[in-house]
């Protein structure tokens, strides 16, 4: 695999030439196939190692594919990485699932097109890779890597696959939106796929997995695990997150790189925010006092930024104060495609407490 990315600017001229003629032609056009087929077989060669990479090589590799697939198509690499991002985050296997082959193991990128999408519902050959005979089918599957075959396990086969699904709806963003509902026919899949395109767009880069503790560092806040425990208020129910009791008005920062998702009063958890981070966690800080002005729905924030402040707000309607003591619960949801379900959050923020000590510890020494 490792030789599939090495000599990038001649691969990446080759591939603005090439997706020049693409774009010109359109795809699937003659000349726009022999444009294709001459420079990404230059990108990929004729085979790739059936070795996966590195940790350290693995993003700079998967940018590097997203951005040869955009210039040989026009779409924006961050709308691939979106779809990416969201396939790596749903529940995907099933019982009995076999064992991946060495070249599914190398993939870079982990978008699953089922058989009868790839090669067409009514195609007898559900192992089918003749493009020709997939098209006839009605199939996605494409030929992306110019090696004659329209493979499921070759990242450029697909994502080229992907590219000719979306470019048939055009390519404005609210067509981006279009495409992808139409693929999923699922409302949140497409507003995932959607912030995850907004937060790599923003951001420039695929590594956002930096975090930060959600109160300012310091003796002034205390909490234990309190994950499990019985709710009373509004009917029997758990209690869903970890309480960190601190003075009225301590600052509450985002815990992640994120996207707010929602904003305002909830009749549990008062004046609350929710931040959507790149992982399809959604982070959700509840019993706030306020917001800082500067974050609405939709933003974009930071780790460590800031959000709000503690207080004691919630159990009741719009205004409800005071029924208990001033402290931020935080919660955290893992959206995995068909259910969203709550886990303790308690292990991770540690993590990011002695993360952050460690930080400041380091950066003192200096």
């Amino acid at each position: 695999m490792l030789s599939l990315f090495q000599n990038m600017k001649e691969r990446r001229t080759v591939l603005c030439l090439s997706a020049a003629a693409l774009l010109w032609c359109g795809i699937g056009s003659p000349a726009a196939e022999a444009a294709r087929v001459t420079g990404l077989r230059e990108a990929y060669g004729a085979e790739a190692a059936s070795a996966p990479l590195s940790k350290e090589a693995l993003l700079p590799a998967r940018r590097e594919l997203y951005e040869q697939i955009s210039a040989a198509t026009g779409i924006p690499w961050f709308r691939f990485a979106a779809i990416d991002q969201y396939e790596r985050t749903i529940a995907k296997k099933a019982k009995h699932t076999p064992a991946p082959s060495p070249a599914a193991s190398a993939r870079l990128t982990d978008i699953r097109i089922p058989d009868p999408i790839w090669n067409g519902p009514l195609n007898p050959d559900q192992s089918d890779t003749s493009p020709a005979s997939i098209r006839f089918f009605g199939g996605l599957g494409r030929d992306g890597s110019g090696d004659g075959l329209a493979e499921p396990e070759n990242d450029a086969d697909v994502l080229y696959s992907v590219a000719g699904h979306l470019l048939s709806y055009g390519n404005s963003a609210s067509d981006f939106s279009i495409a992808v509902w139409e693929y999923y026919h699922n409302g949140r899949a497409a507003q995932r796929i959607n912030q995850f395109a907004k937060l790599y767009e923003h951001f420039g880069r695929l590594d956002l997995s930096g975090s930060a503790f959600p109160l300012p560092l310091g003796n002034l806040y205390s909490y234990r695990s309190t994950w499990g425990t019985g709710r009373s208020w509004g009917g029997a129910r758990i209690h869903e997150g970890t309480d960190l009791f601190a003075p009225h008005g301590l600052t509450v920062r985002s815990t992640c790189y994120g996207i707010v998702e929602t904003k305002g009063w909830n009749r549990y958890g008062g004046w609350r925010i929710g931040i959507r981070d790149i992982e399809n966690r959604y982070h959700y800080y509840a019993h706030l006092t306020g917001y800082d002005k500067t974050v609405s729905r939709g933003d974009i924030v930071s780790p460590g930024q800031t959000i709000g402040w503690v207080g004691s707000s919630g159990y009741g309607k719009p205004g409800t104060q005071g029924k208990f003591p001033p402290h931020l619960h935080f919660g955290l949801y893992k959206d995995r495609g068909l259910t969203e379900w709550a886990f303790d959050p308690y292990p991770l923020l540690k993590q990011w407490e002695n993360q952050e000590y460690r930080a400041l510890k380091n950066k003192k020494k200096k």
